[in-house]
């Protein structure tokens, strides 16, 4: 990982937190479960494409999240480029997009990943391997998060976002560690650790859920 892309996603930061913040009404709890330094990955339920942005508008590091390569087009991609993020090949074995967030764990970043590899539900019911392939290869303690209302209040204009100044809750989980404990990265151990992740994100759904009132 560049140091351009480091630097720039603390930018994106800035330009999260002015746009998450000017437009909608944010409102976040558990930030301080993100531990301070060191590798982490944050784990994102998807249910809105303002999900990615809403988080980096509202963690308390810069994050660098992995996106389809599909939205890497024109000044978009530029954009997304510049701000440190990752476009990685949903549809295949992208080696280049795997080693690129290695490495922002390996320098100690943040890592951001939607684990069930596209929006949906936002609801983890189906869980890809790629985040236990991280989180056990890299060591990096896992924080689930949840984003809440994003969905609720289409905007009256633009029906993709949600309405202007809505609250939109972002709660942040426990840090936990996907692994066993035994270093093992086989098809096997993997296979258990995404079985643990996901047992680890619905909890934090729910609770966050229960917490929120939504």
């Amino acid at each position: 990982m560049t140091e351009p892309s480091l630097k720039g996603a603390a930018v994106g930061r800035r330009i999260g937190i002015g746009l998450m913040y000017g437009l909608w009404k944010p409102r976040v709890l558990g930030a301080w479960r993100v531990p301070a330094a060191g590798p982490v990955i944050l784990a994102v339920n998807h249910a809105h494409n303002l999900d990615g942005p809403m988080l980096m508008g509202t963690a308390p590091r810069p994050v660098q999240f992995l996106i389809k390569k599909e939205a890497f087009v024109g000044p978009l991609g530029s954009f997304l480029e510049g701000i440190g993020q990752l476009k990685v090949d949903r549809h295949s074995t992208d080696r280049g997009a795997i080693g690129n967030a290695l490495a922002v764990l390996e320098h100690g970043g943040v890592l951001g990943i939607f684990p069930e590899g596209t929006r949906g539900e936002g609801d983890f019911a189906s869980l890809r391997a790629g985040l236990a392939y991280f989180a056990v290869r890299s060591g990096a303690p896992i924080v689930p998060v949840a984003v809440l209302g994003s969905t609720e209040r289409p905007g009256r204009l633009v029906k993709a976002l949600p309405r202007l100044r809505t609250r939109v809750d972002v709660v942040f989980g426990d840090a936990f560690e996907a692994g066993d404990g035994s270093g093992r990265r086989t098809r096997k151990a993997l296979d258990e650790a995404t079985v643990r992740i996901q047992e680890r994100l619905t909890d934090h759904l729910k609770n966050a859920r229960r917490l929120t009132g939504r």
